[in-house]
């Protein structure tokens, strides 16, 4: 193989399929092999081509109280699968237990004790980080959240139809996120924005019945991950880390599958550009186009947002998140989905400062001075 990309994610396959379609001989390890996705993904309907990433789409978006301007997209698991799975980029059910990197490339080592020989090798492993330096040591920074997807009838007055509320405080710090995941289905999730450590999924179970009544029946969701993982770190050992693995996470949201379904082509366009030059060179030219000089200034923006919300009280939050989404919609898209927008995200960052009491502001200060953990 030309490229051996780690995990059968929403990361992993899209930067597989563009790397196959890009010319290079791609394979997806993961094991399941072609399994669908169980979680839930939502990005900014602006952020991804409609006809490759299918779903279902809010107009209308609540998030904190107000209406923001903006469309999101929730995607269809199986149908997004379906068309990737068409492309190129050839299955390989096993797990990734390790590789070897050397100047003519790599050997990338699966638990059934079979060997793949490829040039570059992608980790989209998630915070696992399989072959790019393992997990993160220590209490990381984390969001939670325990859902319950329930048909459209029961969530009758906690979202209509063709809604999104992204963001709905009832009792912080956690607020509830809910949003259509099919035609007649919604899920209802209690979400932990960001802890150390994260909120127990039994106290966010506690929480979403206490604010609907009771838990509904229907499947359950669970999520945990963390938003403090760095920027693709030295020791990567060769790899590309891409998506989560590279801490692509956006700090002070969660976000990420946006980011990364959008950067795929870019960091496929530069590995084959750069193919001819030899497999080091490749592997190094894929993860400049993951951590561009300017991303990782916003990064380090974000990083401060997210220091900035640990030190708030859960008072606080619903106050900070109020004054974020009064800001005009320009600032808001710089500040959640400008990855390279240095500019845009400081101007988000100020203005938030300038509108905040007096009380907050001293927090946001505070913050500048404390370690990221």
């Amino acid at each position: 193989m030309d490229v051996v990309v780690v995990g059968g994610g929403p990361a992993g396959w899209a930067v597989a399929d563009a790397c196959a379609r890009a010319g290079l001989a791609t394979a997806v390890v993961a094991p399941g092999g072609r399994r669908v996705w169980s979680a839930t993904f939502g990005v900014w309907a602006d952020q991804v081509p409609a006809d490759r990433y299918p779903g279902v789409l809010a107009t209308r978006v609540l998030a904190a109280g107000r209406v923001i301007d903006r469309e999101y997209l929730v995607l269809d698991n199986a149908a997004v699968c379906a068309r990737l799975w068409r492309g190129p980029a050839v299955s390989v059910d096993d797990e990734v237990v390790g590789a070897e990197f050397g100047r003519r490339g790599a050997t990338v080592r699966l638990a059934s004790g079979r060997r793949l020989a490829c040039a570059v090798v992608i980790d989209a492993s998630g915070a696992r980080r399989v072959v790019s330096g393992g997990p993160a040591p220590g209490v990381r920074v984390a969001q939670t959240a325990y859902g319950v997807v329930v048909p459209s009838a029961v969530a009758d007055g906690i979202v209509r139809s063709g809604d999104a509320v992204l963001m709905d405080w009832g009792r912080p710090p956690t607020f509830l996120y809910a949003v259509g995941v099919s035609a007649d289905r919604v899920l209802l999730e209690e979400t932990s924005l960001a802890a150390r450590p994260g909120t127990g999924w039994d106290e966010l179970r506690r929480r979403l019945g206490e604010r609907l009544g009771s838990v509904p029946d229907g499947p359950v969701e669970r999520v945990r991950f963390p938003v403090d993982l760095p920027p693709t770190p030295p020791w990567h050992r060769g790899s590309v880390p891409f998506g989560a693995a590279a801490g692509m996470v956006h700090p002070a949201t969660g976000y990420s599958v946006g980011d990364a379904l959008a950067t795929a082509p870019l960091v496929a366009e530069a590995i084959a550009s750069a193919f001819g030059r030899g497999p080091v060179a490749a592997a190094a030219a894929g993860r400049a186009a993951v951590w561009s000089p300017r991303a990782r200034v916003v990064h380090a923006m974000r990083s401060h947002g997210l220091r900035a919300l640990l030190a708030l009280p859960p008072e606080g939050l619903a106050e900070f998140f109020d004054v974020f989404f009064a800001l005009s919609p320009r600032l808001q898209r710089a500040y959640l989905s400008g990855r390279e927008d240095v500019a845009g995200t400081a101007a988000a960052m100020a203005a938030v400062f300038g509108a905040s009491r007096w009380g907050i502001r001293g927090k946001l200060l505070l913050s500048r001075h404390s370690p990221p953990g």
